[in-house]
């Protein structure tokens, strides 16, 4: 620090308190204005913020008694519920670490992130036991396992007084695993002050226009992102912070989860295209008043096809962006009361681009010397990210770490550009984009285009090897009515948009094959790692 600057240096008294930016600090304004408001567990519980206060301090008082100490980790493996939220808070206010377990990983994946993580102590779901039973000769350390089946039992039996204390906003307070093409799951770790601030830009960012979306509090609150994703995507701190009511749906039903949003007038949720798109195929969704409901698609692209039919039923939808990596918010599709006066042809195509960047991100397009490209609308290169909220590194990993962070910016590993007027629009992944004969082909563009086909249910394109043009794209589609399934009709359909010049003839699949159901990750998206491997010979099987 130069001389001049430190002249300037603010002198603070004695008394005065710095306030760190923890996770404690969120439950201050709820707790004042909003202490009735209540808290749902699908249909087995209910209760009020002023009674969720006193099941934090139930909760804390249970940990110390089971030995938990600051620094500590504290896993997770349950449905969304009032226990995961309380765990949320609790465990991390604590001083200790929150590990989210992702349940639908392998049972070896599992192994891999508990020990990895140094998990102290599994809170889990009678559900998941098997999974434990199998792998817990394999803990390279003791861990107790605490059953929820007794969860009640435990803080009924705990005092409700617990004064959690102050501590550097810095210290790590969640840890999760995500998965890539390649390697180990790699551990993704926040701290209290990044939490804090994603809070805050999470609910700056959805109320950023005055004409659109929001997240307001008088909102009803259900997430349909499972909680162990990200924190849920964050949204639970933002909720809690506002005061709205929440719903915690427990296990995903389509029917279920329709029925809550009936019941408890949900207005606002947050999923991946392919959690939509099966409520919006529900028998159920005909008969359900969807029209208050707002709905942000993230995860994945956000298909014109599956917008359009949630916009028939009503539903305000519209696409964001972010990645495990971001915490996650780092772009949303919100439309300013300018984009809500053009056609509806045209808001559909602005509610499915990836959007305007979150406040306090730096979001940069650039070509692989780092050098930007140009703020064009066409000019595409990598999108890399500073945010006060990203990921430092991977846990112990600081090979992967510095990969993430080479030249000073988080890498995303997407393709996209911005136009004049700030719009984000992802093109593809790096490891997704289809490379033929010279050219290169979007796989999310040609989703979304095949997506507005009458008789398509999802999609999913990928590059498969081929002989003479390296690639070619294959479509993989779940018809709506199989009985019509016609792959003629689909690149007839495909074959209007290279009429309208916005596709190369170039980009239409030689191939198109009906089948019924895509693969998925472990987060609902669309599993292409999976699907090029069991595709990889499906030209060399056509010559055959």
């Amino acid at each position: 620090m130069c001389a001049s600057m430190s002249k300037h240096q603010l002198t603070t008294s004695s008394s005065a308190y710095d306030y760190p930016l923890i996770i404690r600090h969120l439950l201050r304004t709820p707790l004042t204005q909003a202490r009735n408001q209540e808290i749902i567990y699908a249909d087995k519980l209910r209760y009020n913020y002023s009674t969720f206060n006193e099941r934090l301090g139930r909760l804390a008082n249970t940990l110390i008694k089971l030995g938990i100490r600051a620094g500590d980790t504290v896993a997770v493996m349950d449905w969304d519920s009032h226990r995961y939220l309380e765990a949320f808070f609790a465990v991390p206010m604590l001083g200790a670490i929150l590990h989210t377990i992702n349940i639908r990983l392998s049972p070896s994946q599992i192994l891999y992130t508990i020990n990895h993580a140094q998990d102290d102590i599994i809170l889990i779901h009678a559900d998941f036991m098997p999974i434990i039973n199998e792998i817990r000769d394999s803990f390279e350390r003791d861990i107790r396992i605490l059953s929820l089946s007794d969860y009640e039992t435990l803080l009924s039996d705990a005092s409700p007084n617990y004064k959690f204390p102050d501590f550097d906003e810095n210290t790590r307070a969640t840890t999760f695993y995500t998965t890539g093409t390649t390697g180990l799951p790699k551990g993704v770790y926040f701290t209290h002050r990044q939490l804090v601030l994603h809070t805050l830009g999470f609910i700056s960012t959805v109320n950023w226009t005055s004409g659109h979306g929001g997240f307001h509090s008088d909102d009803v609150y259900m997430p349909i992102t499972p909680m162990f994703h990200v924190h849920a995507w964050g949204v639970p701190y933002s909720a809690t912070l506002m005061g709205v009511k929440q719903v915690y749906p427990g296990r995903y039903e389509a029917g279920a989860l329709l029925a809550l949003i009936e019941a408890e007038q949900v207005t606002f949720s947050h999923c991946v295209p392919t959690i939509l798109q099966m409520l919006l195929n529900h028998p159920r969704a005909a008969h359900t008043d969807l029209s208050h409901w707002r709905v942000i698609i993230g995860g994945a692209a956000l298909p014109p096809g599956l917008a359009q039919q949630a916009l028939d039923l009503g539903i305000d939808v519209y696409a964001a962006y972010g990645m495990s990596e971001t915490c996650p918010i780092l772009t949303a599709a919100t439309l300013t009361k300018t984009m809500l006066a053009k056609s509806p042809e045209e808001q559909l195509r602005l509610r499915c681009k990836t959007g305007r960047t979150a406040p306090l991100v730096e979001l940069r397009i650039v070509d692989q010397n780092m050098n930007d490209v140009p703020q064009d609308g066409q000019s595409t290169g990598e999108i890399v990210v500073r945010a006060p909220w990203l990921t430092q590194g991977y846990l112990d990993d600081p090979v992967r770490s510095e990969e993430l962070w080479a030249g000073g910016y988080m890498h995303t590993g997407d393709i996209g550009y911005m136009d004049m007027d700030g719009l984000v629009q992802i093109t593809d992944r790096l490891k997704d984009v289809i490379k033929s004969g010279g050219e290169w082909i979007s796989s999310i563009e040609l989703e979304g285009l095949i997506s507005e086909h009458d008789n398509v249910a999802q999609v999913a394109v990928i590059g498969i090897p081929d002989k003479q043009w390296s690639e070619r794209p294959l479509a993989l589609v779940v018809p709506v009515d199989a009985a019509q399934a016609d792959a003629d009709s689909i690149r007839a359909h495909i074959n209007g948009y290279v009429d309208q010049g916005l596709l190369s003839t170039w980009a239409i699949p030689q191939r198109v094959e009906f089948v019924t159901n895509i693969d998925l990750t472990s987060v609902g998206k669309i599993d292409k790692k999976k699907l090029r491997e069991k595709y990889a010979h499906a030209n060399e099987l056509e010559k055959d």
